[in-house]
């Protein structure tokens, strides 16, 4: 790619990332007190009760979710056992279901280049697995990273993955763990994705890691409905602490002290209406019956945004 190809593609990738002003005139034609959000289950929030695939996708769809996020590594070892992807596809597709983001950790950002190449292999397995369930979206995390990986170098090897998803369908998300070194804040992961000049390249956001990773709020007004396409949605307790708090401590949405309904707001303000994907790792909700875990995340997800409406 030439440096004229690059600024202009870049340029694309900007417009779109960045809520212009355009986006912020724009007048929605959202009826007042309507909910234009999808609700997604990710599937970390009943992770500890040990389900089946084909049992968390009948759990999603009973519960009342419009989508759901699965983790590769279990969507792996269905295929590995003899699972029928076709099967999967229609379970989902029957529950009304649709397939808006899933988790993996492909090591697609290191430094070490038989690591990578190996890491950029698994991504590509993984969205062409994605592929066949009808699955628009995968995470792309800074897995297996040490230490800081210069931002430029990070935004070339982003690009890469989003040119392999061209090829199958699937656009991989630049996502955030808050505090990471190489991709811990909310600037980072933006910064990453209008560097890699392409205009798929797309944010996952975090309720709980954008606080853990010392990002405000506000900083979400930013972007636009190209960047915010999927939202993890969770909350967080005041106690423990910010520099104790871990992705255990998360809580449903409504039940902590974030934000919430600012958060939602901001959203609208700019046209974007991201799928808010409830993504939990609390032992206590484990202990829970999944369906009832569930019922009460789709319960709590709808009153958290709904003040904001």
């Amino acid at each position: 790619m030439s440096r004229r190809d690059l600024l202009k593609t870049t340029s694309v990738a900007t417009a779109g990332l960045l809520a212009g002003s355009a986006t912020a005139r724009a007048k929605s034609e959202r009826k007042k007190g309507s909910d234009p959000f999808r609700y997604c289950l990710n599937m970390s929030t009943i992770r500890g009760q040990e389900l089946s695939v084909t049992a968390e996708v009948d759990v999603a769809g009973k519960a009342g979710y419009d989508a759901i996020e699965p983790w590769l590594g279990k969507l792996n070892d269905y295929k590995k056992n003899g699972g029928s992807l076709e099967d999967l596809r229609k379970r989902i597709e029957d529950h009304g279901l649709s397939i808006e983001s899933a988790i993996g950790f492909a090591r697609w950002i290191v430094d070490d280049d038989a690591q990578r190449a190996r890491g950029l292999e698994e991504a590509k397995r993984d969205m062409d697995l994605l592929a066949q369930l009808g699955a628009k979206r995968i995470a792309a995390p800074p897995a297996g990273a040490r230490g800081v990986v210069d931002p430029m170098a990070a935004a070339e090897r982003y690009r890469k993955l989003l040119e392999i998803g061209d090829g199958i369908g699937v656009v991989p998300q630049i996502e955030m763990w808050g505090g990471h070194p190489s991709i811990g804040r909310v600037s980072t992961a933006i910064y990453i994705a209008l560097e890699a000049g392409h205009p798929s390249a797309c944010f996952l956001g975090d309720v709980y890691h954008t606080y853990k990773g010392g990002s405000d709020f506000d900083a979400l007004k930013m972007l636009g409905p190209q960047a915010l396409q999927v939202f993890h949605w969770n909350d967080y307790p005041a106690d423990p602490p910010l520099d104790k708090i871990g992705d255990g401590d998360r809580v449903y949405p409504g039940d902590g002290i974030a934000p919430i309904t600012d958060i939602v707001k901001g959203f609208l303000q700019v046209g974007a209406t991201p799928a808010l994907s409830l993504e939990l790792f609390n032992r206590n909700y484990w202990a829970m019956d999944a369906l009832e875990a569930a019922k009460v995340g789709i319960e709590k997800m709808k009153a958290s945004v709904a003040p904001a409406l």
